[in-house]
């Protein structure tokens, strides 16, 4: 009797035992169960570190290691994971030598870094998905829109590697960082790299005079039929609003083309609601160098808008049609020299 008593205490212990660890697998894993309850962009990640998991707009991608060979097919994308040490190895491009990219299609803004890390150039302008699975990634970048998505190839890459698409198109290049850098373990980068940026913001505050207010920023046709003008949702809009710049509406009847498809960030701007879009008192031209300011003033068909009247229309370079910190320091460098307080003196 006693034996067999002895015998089912055994059990008992064996089975409470059981229980336990069960509960502690349980917990170690639990905030990672439902992993489809996260909102798109938003990370989640063990207690212990890793996993972590990010949701995207093709579900959730789960990571159990920091990444050593990222690949990103997004020229833009590939921006920021340079600015935040990202072990980036190799990059899309776009076309080679023009007045924003270098001799392989790299950006210029970041070229230099670029080739400092040794970062491969994959291809150039069409998207290759063998060249991506020849670069042997463990994770992928893709961008959800704009000219270098590559979300054509979402299909064949996801077999490849964990494969992420995020849009950089409704975010400013640090709302980008913090979710790629949460993701991959990068937090302290991040967060270094933004205090740096915050610090040039109140600089460039302290030492300036803003040009008459509301502000309308757009890139410029060359032919100057029309112009692609920046929302407040874009990450150039975005930036000026933390630069103190006020962007000035744009009208409801000019919103109306959707030719790039439903884009947020920007509003295309033709013909005869050219005239209607550019309502700012100041226009600050993107993507261009400081020869496209005759241009604008010499469009008889704005000859009316307030910024002519009032003669402020700027140029703020070529690099900052896509931004990224490099791009966005350089930018905040160049409205710096034009609206200084010393300047204007």
């Amino acid at each position: 009797m006693k034996r067999k008593l002895g015998k089912e205490v055994f059990k008992l212990c064996l089975f409470l035992i059981f229980l336990s660890t069960s509960a502690c697998d349980e917990s170690s894993t639990a905030h990672l169960s439902n992993p489809t309850s996260l909102k798109i962009d938003e990370v989640k990640q063990d207690p212990s570190g890793w996993p972590r998991t990010l949701m995207t707009s093709k579900g959730p991608v789960t990571l159990q290691k920091p990444p050593t060979r990222i690949v990103s097919t997004s020229v833009t994308i590939t921006g920021t994971l340079l600015a935040i040490d990202a072990p980036i190895i190799g990059s899309s491009a776009t076309i080679p030598n023009t007045n924003i990219s270098d001799d392989v299609g790299f950006f210029t803004q970041w070229s230099a870094l670029a080739k400092e890390k040794n970062m491969q150039m994959l291809y150039q302008t069409e998207h290759n998905a063998e060249a991506v699975i020849k670069a042997n990634p463990d994770i992928i970048f893709i961008s959800a829109t704009g000219g270098d998505s590559a979300l054509k190839l979402y299909d064949q890459l996801k077999d490849i590697a964990p494969t992420v698409i995020i849009n950089y198109g409704d975010k400013s290049w640090i709302e980008l960082a913090h979710v790629i850098g949460q993701f991959l373990d990068l937090e302290e980068s991040v967060t270094a790299l933004t205090n740096k940026f915050n610090k040039q913001i109140e600089q460039f505050k302290k030492v300036t005079t803003l040009p008459p207010q509301p502000t309308t920023a757009l890139v410029y046709y060359q032919d100057g039929t029309g112009g692609n003008v920046w929302t407040s949702e874009s990450a150039q809009g975005q930036l000026l609003t933390q630069l103190g710049f006020t962007l000035s509406p744009i009208p409801d009847h000019v919103r109306g083309d959707l030719s790039m498809g439903k884009r947020n960030d920007i509003v295309i701007a033709s013909g005869e609601n050219f005239p209607d879009a550019l309502t700012g008192n100041t226009l600050l031209l993107f993507a261009t160098e400081s020869h496209q300011v005759n241009n604008v003033k010499q469009n008889s068909y704005l000859k009316d808008i307030p910024a002519i009247q009032n003669d402020s229309i700027y140029a703020v370079g070529n690099d900052t049609f896509r931004l990224d910190y490099f791009s966005s320091s350089n930018l905040i460098t160049r409205l710096t020299k034009l609206f200084s307080k010393e300047q204007k003196q």
